[in-house]
């Protein structure tokens, strides 16, 4: 699916501390930033999947979460994918630990999954960005309305 036209927002030139104000906080960037260029790396391999569930809430990924998923990057150690495992889709980090590889909870409630058989689990892509809003409005509408 194409981006189409660019969102485009003014991008500040310098950090935001999370202590104390910076007295150089007002210095704006000369150009916009166009945000499909941060979450789409390939436009046409790249899907959002809401969160449903808190195994993965110490990688601050809740419930109501949406994700931006890159089906075209290649899974490697210490991402976090999107994976199908019996059929049923997950979220987990992917980890390569003790010779094996693991999907791996960011919850001590959660057990780990080793993969075994790299035929009984599918990963769907690699999770790029987590979208999580922080004033409930338009997106919890949002995703509201498509219930």
């Amino acid at each position: 699916m194409p981006t189409g036209t660019p969102f485009l927002l003014p991008l500040f030139s310098c950090t935001v501390p999370a202590g104390f104000p910076s007295p150089a906080s007002d210095h704006l960037e000369d150009e916009l930033f166009d945000l499909n260029r941060l979450l789409l790396r390939h436009p046409d391999a790249t899907y959002l999947v809401r969160v449903s569930g808190e195994s993965m809430a110490g990688a601050e990924i809740h419930t109501g979460d949406l994700l931006a998923v890159d089906k075209q990057m290649e899974a490697d150690h210490g991402h976090i994918v999107v994976a199908v495992v019996e059929g049923e889709c997950t979220v987990k980090q992917f980890v390569y630990q003790k010779g094996s590889w693991w999907l791996m909870p960011a919850n001590p409630a959660y057990k780990p999954y080793q993969i075994r058989d790299t035929d009984e689990v599918s990963i769907w892509g690699v999770v790029t960005h987590v979208l999580h809003e922080l004033v409930p409005g338009k997106l919890a509408a949002l995703l509201r309305t498509r219930d």
